[in-house]
């Protein structure tokens, strides 16, 4: 197969659709597709936020995350532009970024829509 595929997440970690978002994803990596990065966008920036705190009878969509990144060295891209207008800041100690989480622009998403021979926004 080795279709190689870039997703970008603009979709709040509380939302029923990211809990769709980590399913879409980790079904591709189990069927072998190559998801070269996960860029944070919009709302959905808001997965890096290491303040961030849902309820332990949810969906914890930040520890699925994590798994993911360990177990298949998934790249996560936060948009420090979209992070910022949401109170995010890597400039400050301690940062309220979750180190799990590259900090990128939107050069970085263009770089991976180029290497991408799909991207997929959900």
């Amino acid at each position: 197969m080795g279709q190689k595929l870039a997703v970008v997440i603009t979709t709040p970690p509380y939302s029923n659709l990211t809990a769709t978002a980590l399913d879409y994803v980790e079904s591709a990596l189990k069927a072998g597709f190559e998801v070269i990065g996960i860029f944070f966008y919009q709302e959905g920036v808001l997965h890096a936020d290491s303040n961030l705190s849902i309820a332990s009878d949810e969906f914890q969509a930040v520890a699925k995350w994590q798994q993911l990144h360990q177990q298949y060295q998934l790249p996560l891209h936060l948009c420090i532009t979209a992070a910022e207008k949401r109170g995010l800041r890597d400039d400050i100690t301690p940062t309220n970024i979750n180190p799990l989480f590259t900090v990128s622009g939107l050069g970085e998403l263009v770089e991976l829509t180029d290497k991408a021979d799909r991207v997929i926004q959900l």
